[in-house]
């Protein structure tokens, strides 16, 4: 099956292990084969993965542009790991991507990542909201 992709000027994409930059207008391409594909905007980067989430997003994102997926699975795992302990909320999240890794689905598995990193952020937000409560409790508390 062929995928048509539509890329802005500068717009990258990765094809299996490359990485293809559009230099110059807007350009579609006719991928055709099996290699995993993705979009820009689907990228993450070591230097972006500044969360345990988005470090579990990039595990998977190398598994799915990876010759050998089996090469990454020690570093998930730790990751997947640590995540579960400091948030065990996040189980039901991880169950899901575990679940699409093992049935071979990698792409599906980034996708449900993303839920997860969406999940984190909310976590954090309710998180500083706590605390930021937790503050205004102690100064209306205090005698004038």
């Amino acid at each position: 099956m062929a995928l048509k992709v539509e890329l802005k000027p500068g717009e990258r994409i990765i094809l299996g292990d490359c990485t293809v930059t559009n230099c110059g207008q807007r350009t579609r391409i006719l991928v055709e084969g099996s290699t995993p594909i993705l979009r820009e905007k689907d990228i993450m980067t070591a230097a972006l993965a500044d969360t345990p989430a988005k470090r579990i997003y990039l595990a998977v994102q190398l598994m799915y542009t990876s010759r050998d997926p089996r090469a990454h699975h020690e570093t998930y795992f730790a990751l997947v790991r640590e995540m579960v302990q400091a948030a065990p909320s996040t189980w039901a999240f991880i169950e899901v991507i575990n679940n699409q890794i093992l049935s071979g689905d990698v792409y599906k598995a980034l996708k449900e990542a993303n839920k997860l990193i969406a999940y984190e952020k909310d976590l954090f937000e309710h998180a500083k909201r706590g605390t930021s409560l937790q503050k205004r409790l102690k100064t209306d508390s205090k005698p004038a």
